[in-house]
């Protein structure tokens, strides 16, 4: 497995110079990188040196990098599908329908680009993985797609199953989201939503867990940089990634992002020390549930009560803060039990239930 990295902040405030930097000090430490960027055009070629594709190329020691190109990665992954559909089924369906002439839905290039990383991370060849995505709100609803399509899944699934439209959009919804996920294809419907919700259940405890994906803000003392990172950190404590740190070029106040750690790095900078406060598992976690004395609590920095909607339906909480939904699944001891209040402490949404 693999650490997976990703870096956020407002346009311009040096975001992959800084990933590119801190990807050649994993190399240098002697860890296997791979460099994943999603943006258009050549630039991060022109940056590294190298002419980029979706297959590895070698950048340094250690230091390998791609350019994703989600056209190439939905042939690539329909061809999969495919192949899977000949193995498991007597008459396949989608026989006549190639890659090469898919084109890319909105919302495509993200899940492409999150198989690719799942794919990658599943080789178990690099210890580190940069991804520098198309855009900030674009790589969070990218990381939050497990969750989300977990709940879809849980939620709809009796409707697709039963219902005639259900029936009449399932042969065109389900090809394309096997071949993203990479599940194989039975004419099970119930073991393909359960084989889907066993990957989607992987990929949300991944995004959980502060050892395994982090991100980290990048900003300048801009007031608006500032904003827009505070903007992102609290997306993304939304999503249950963890934000492990800030990196910035200039002097910024502690008190803005406490109680993160800070690292004032260089103007020109092509590789930094990592440093060892900046560790993601020391920074606080996103949500803790405390079955004990029946409470939820969510980190959320950056918004204050009137900004946040909570809603119960049966086992399940909503939290709705800024332009993010949030679905916690409570666990049994909690199931059965009404939200009897909400409370803001420190930073911390503080649910207690009755």
């Amino acid at each position: 497995m693999s650490l997976i990295l990703t870096f956020l902040g407002k346009g311009g405030v040096g975001k992959t110079t800084t990933a590119i930097a801190i990807a050649r000090a994993f190399a240098n430490q002697n860890k296997k990188v791979l460099y994943v960027g999603q943006q258009a055009g050549n630039s991060l070629s022109m940056r590294l040196n190298v002419e980029l594709t979706v297959e590895p190329q070698t950048v340094a020691t250690n230091f390998e990098a791609v350019h994703l190109q989600s056209a190439t990665l939905l042939e690539r992954y329909w061809d999969k599908m495919k192949g899977l559909e000949n193995q498991y089924l007597r008459t396949p369906f989608f026989k006549e329908v190639y890659g090469q002439e898919l084109g890319i839905l909105p919302g495509m290039d993200s899940a492409l680009g999150l198989s690719f990383l799942r794919e990658r991370d599943a080789e178990g060849k690099y210890d580190v993985i940069i991804y520098d995505g198309i855009g900030d709100l674009e790589t969070l609803r990218m990381l939050g797609m497990p969750e989300i399509l977990g709940w879809y899944l849980r939620r709809f699934r009796q409707v697709l199953v039963g219902s005639a439209i259900g029936q009449a959009i399932s042969p065109f919804v389900e090809p394309i989201l096997r071949s993203i996920l990479q599940v194989s294809n039975t004419d099970d419907i119930s073991q393909q939503a359960g084989e889907m919700s066993s990957v989607l259940t992987r990929g949300q405890k991944a995004v959980n867990d502060a050892s395994r994906v982090a991100a980290y803000l990048v900003t300048t003392a801009d007031p608006y940089a500032i904003a827009t990172a505070k903007y992102l950190w609290g997306s993304s404590q939304q999503l249950g990634l963890t934000v492990g740190g800030v990196f910035t070029r200039e002097q910024i106040a502690d008190a803005d992002f406490a109680p993160l750690a800070i690292c004032q790095v260089p103007d020109q900078v092509t590789e930094l020390t990592i440093p060892d406060r900046l560790n993601a598992s020391f920074a606080p976690r996103p949500i803790e549930i405390d079955t004990v004395n029946k409470q939820v609590k969510l980190f959320l920095p950056t918004f204050n009560k009137k900004q946040v909607k909570l809603i119960q339906l049966g086992p399940e909480v909503t939290i709705e803060a800024g332009d993010q939904r949030r679905n916690i699944f409570l666990p049994n001891e909690l199931a059965g039990k009404q939200a009897t209040g909400a409370k803001f402490l420190d930073s911390y949404l503080i649910i207690s239930f009755g």
